[in-house]
């Protein structure tokens, strides 16, 4: 199936204006019918009453799938699996950590956490509207809210992501004093060109080893962080989940202010991760931060290609169709190889 061009006329899928909305259920339904209404074949796989096969009984399950006569003969359960029913689990990985909170100088925009969420709804939908098990893992330093992949918990998600969004919004732009800012990549590229090393920043690779050994089943992962961390480190980290067979997927979120760092007075930034300031006067270093930025997404791109992991780098600015336009292609290769 080729995806048509993103159609005119859909302004609501601007993050901007989904941020007014309030109900992150109604928005993922928006965003999904809005999309899918573009596109010149739906992407809906539909349904088949055909018999595919069985598989073992897990947690979540519907229990009017279990196949008794099955289980008379070998006292194990086992459920039933329809045509349509033999897509994949569908786990969204959202890193929660502080840098995610940040909105950009401006206030007009949305968090890279909060467009993540906008994003991540609207993928669980269209997944559970496809028939696969939607699950959600949150992180910072560790795992914060786990929802198992079920046929069953697309709620459980939406509410996981609702505490996820209410816990990280902070003060708004104009709260911060004249002379600060809240710059999480700032602080970082900063740090870079006076060849010093972050502290304190969450990591990737705990709370990747820890859900390795939950995702037992092989599984779309889709990986939504800001990625402030070596882009090696990032993919040692990945490799747990990528090592089960799982079909993985990352999506790379910055902010555009974060990306082309427009800022022009003399400031002091700050690491929302680390609280730690640094006195800046960005004319002088716009070009070589610019030029460290791209060179770490330029890394992360390499690294996904030999490991053949689908990465995409989002300027939170662009309309939610756009990711999910690049996770239809990634779910469609998904499905080839399967």
């Amino acid at each position: 199936m080729t995806a048509s061009p993103r159609p005119t006329g859909t302004e609501f899928l601007d993050p901007a204006i989904l941020s007014r909305i309030g109900n992150l259920e109604f928005v993922a339904k928006a965003v999904v019918e809005g999309f899918i209404n573009g596109l010149h074949r739906s992407p809906n796989l539909g349904s088949s009453t055909d018999f595919a096969q069985h598989r073992q009984y897990e947690p979540g399950d519907d229990i009017r799938r279990v196949d008794w006569r099955l289980f008379a003969r070998t006292d194990r359960f086992y459920v039933k699996q329809f045509e349509a029913d033999t897509n994949t689990n569908f786990l969204a990985v959202l890193d929660v950590s502080p840098s995610m909170r940040y909105q950009g100088a401006s206030g007009a925009g949305v968090s890279k956490l909060e467009y993540a969420c906008f994003l991540t709804a609207a993928l669980a939908y269209f997944s559970s509207g496809q028939r696969d098990r939607v699950g959600l893992a949150t992180f910072d330093h560790g795992i914060v809210d786990y929802v198992p992949p079920s046929a069953r918990h697309l709620q459980q998600v939406l509410y996981a992501l609702d505490r996820a969004n209410r816990a990280g919004r902070v003060r708004g732009p104009g709260e911060f004093a004249s002379l600060e800012r809240s710059a999480g990549s700032d602080a970082v590229a900063s740090r870079a060109v006076a060849g010093e090393k972050p502290t304190g920043r969450a990591s990737l690779l705990a709370p990747m080893k820890k859900l390795a050994e939950s995702v037992r089943r092989r599984s779309i992962v889709l990986l939504i962080s800001d990625l402030y961390e070596d882009p090696q480190q990032v993919f040692d980290a990945v490799d747990h989940l990528r090592g089960r067979g799982n079909d993985l997927i990352v999506f790379h979120l910055l902010d555009k202010d974060e990306i082309s760092f427009p800022f022009t007075d003399a400031s002091n930034f700050v690491d929302v991760e680390t609280g730690e300031k640094l006195p800046l006067v960005p004319d002088y270093l716009r070009k070589e931060y610019q030029r460290i930025v791209k060179a770490h997404t330029d890394k992360l791109d390499t690294l996904a290609r030999e490991r053949r992991i689908d990465y995409t780098l989002f300027d939170t600015s662009r309309p939610i169709a756009d990711a999910l336009y690049a996770y239809l292609g990634a779910r469609e290769r998904f499905n080839r190889v399967r």
